[in-house]
């Protein structure tokens, strides 16, 4: 469903646990597409249907009983919108408080810090038992899929053994879920002198709170 006419969020609380937001839907209103960073619980405060639009384009309907609530886990992507001819609302409430998602932050954090310090050590404590890094085709890493903790350590060494001098400059860190998205800006200088910059991210996955996958992507032509 395609609208024009925004939703309406009224926030009744904001803090550091919890973040409580109505949303009103007129006839043909919508949210706009977004995705959720935290686990979330939904109270309909009336009947009716709510048209979900998925990230592959797909439409489903989901059934709102007034009074009776639902939960979803954070990561989860849509536009919400009121195909119906009624009034619809509901109570959402978010839950702030999150150890995984904490320290999982921390070790990305520890990780891109690991980077900078040289450190192998500290970036296989931040790896998972059964770890695995696919790097980017190009002039980082040789070969692109390492598995098993003796491979991943490798391929870091091996990066640290071409760049003598290299700097990681983190852009931005999104985390939901069990994934993490984080892009940065690599200058290193090789074993032959040549200086490069390379712009790319990483998709990481996480086994708890440890890395499981490290997969990396850069820029064409960098």
């Amino acid at each position: 469903m395609t609208s024009t006419l925004p939703a309406t969020p009224v926030t009744h609380i904001s803090d550091d646990r919890f973040v409580v937001t109505e949303w009103q839907f007129p006839p043909g209103a919508e949210t706009g597409w977004h995705v959720h960073g935290h686990d979330y619980v939904v109270v309909p405060l009336t009947g009716g249907a709510l048209g979900l639009t998925h990230p592959d384009g797909s439409y489903t309907e989901a059934p709102l009983t007034a009074g009776v609530p639902y939960s979803r886990r954070c990561g989860v992507a849509h536009n919400v919108c009121n195909p119906g001819a009624e009034y619809l609302a509901f109570l959402e409430i978010e839950v702030l408080q999150d150890p995984l998602a904490a320290e999982r932050k921390a070790v990305v954090a520890r990780f891109a810090d690991a980077w900078n310090a040289r450190d192998l050590d500290t970036l296989m404590d931040c790896m998972a038992a059964d770890c695995a890094f696919h790097a980017a085709a190009g002039p980082l890493a040789e070969g692109t899929r390492h598995q098993g903790r003796d491979a991943v350590r490798a391929a870091y060494a091996a990066i640290f053994a071409t760049f003598p001098q290299a700097h990681w400059d983190p852009q931005q860190t999104l985390i939901a879920g069990d994934q993490a998205l984080t892009s940065w800006r690599f200058t290193g200088t090789d074993t032959a002198g040549r200086t490069i910059t390379v712009d790319g991210c990483d998709i990481l996955h996480f086994d708890g709170a440890r890395i499981a996958l490290k997969d990396s992507y850069r820029k064409a032509g960098a």
